[in-house]
């Protein structure tokens, strides 16, 4: 997997976290995992097609996506309801916009998936995309818990 793809999310989630949170974000240290893995809570999943294939996973557990959907919404949020699960895509295609937007100035092509979200616990995510591992980075969001940008692309096999 080439950091030129990796890095715009990076950047784009830290940015973005940061304006709609109005909050400190640090960057954790980057890690790999299988793409089959468990998810935390909530998670929000992007694919990615085109020249890249594959997808991005925002991954949290469910009081951070509380905590978020609060910030976003102006109001506090005890459950997560459809305003709630909106406002977590929502998230998601504001940073993949951004991300994007920088891919496509560096000259990659892909068409994006909208965001799809998942909850519960107990639940497994796979991607078929043979020997891509996941690449995980954490943004840890103080007392607000974190979210875990995971992605997982290759170049589209021709």
């Amino acid at each position: 997997m080439r950091v030129e793809y990796i890095n715009p999310f990076v950047e784009a989630t830290f940015n973005v976290l940061k304006e709609v949170l109005n909050c400190e974000v640090k960057r954790g240290e980057i890690y790999l995992k299988p793409t089959s893995m468990a998810i935390m809570g909530v998670a929000a999943l992007v694919g990615l097609a085109g020249d890249v294939e594959g997808r991005v996973l925002f991954d949290m557990k469910k009081e951070s996506a509380l905590h978020i959907a609060g910030a976003m919404n102006g109001e506090n949020f005890t459950v997560l309801d459809e305003l709630g699960k909106a406002t977590i895509q929502e998230l998601a295609n504001m940073i993949t916009a951004q991300a994007v937007t920088k891919l496509h100035d560096l000259g990659f092509k892909f068409d994006l998936t909208p965001p799809a979200l998942f909850t519960g616990e107990n639940m497994e995510v796979s991607t078929n995309l043979g020997e891509v591992e996941a690449l995980i980075v954490p943004m840890d969001l103080g007392a607000n818990g974190k979210i875990e940008v995971n992605v997982a692309i290759r170049e589209r096999i021709k």
